[in-house]
């Protein structure tokens, strides 16, 4: 049996950072639990499961193919930090796989479960939509500047390489 959703861990965490009490507590109830052990796999790169995953305690390894077939460790991702947004908004396939580096809880949240409090806690769906969208803001930002930081370093310019 799983340890029921602490509505603390999500205001701590990268989606309900801004939440009142009352509506981290409305999401935990529509939040599911999964324990996951070392080494243990919650998705796989190219899967069709369109959930979210809002890691509370661990770390996941957000790992990537290589060329050749390999996986490739591309994130580690720490306590706080959600994976599956572009997958929850958009319902496309997975663009990673994420597997427990140690043990770890991940809350998860369906895109079935989010749409019933749409109608009932507007302000909720909001707050939850902002936070997700900053998320894939900063991934963009970061994706942006490794890539300046390697043509910088291909063509030996704005820097000591």
């Amino acid at each position: 049996m799983s340890k029921p959703v602490d509505f603390k861990l999500i205001r701590n965490s990268s989606v309900g950072s801004e939440l009142h009490e009352d509506e981290a507590k409305a999401l935990a109830a529509i939040l599911g639990v999964r324990q996951l052990k070392d080494g243990e796999l919650l998705v796989s790169e190219g899967g069709a499961e369109q959930t979210l995953f809002i890691l509370v305690a661990g770390k996941l390894g957000v790992i990537s193919m290589a060329s050749g077939g390999k996986e490739k460790l591309v994130h580690t991702m720490k306590e706080g930090e959600c994976a599956g947004t572009r997958a929850f908004v958009d319902r496309t396939p997975r663009k990673a796989t994420l597997r427990a580096i140690g043990n770890a809880t991940v809350y998860t949240l369906t895109p079935d479960a989010f749409d019933t409090v749409v109608d009932s806690h507007p302000r909720l769906a909001f707050k939850v939509m902002r936070a997700l969208f900053r998320n894939t803001h900063a991934n963009l930002m970061r994706m942006n500047q490794e890539s300046q930081e390697l043509s910088n370093y291909i063509n030996k310019s704005q820097g000591r390489y």
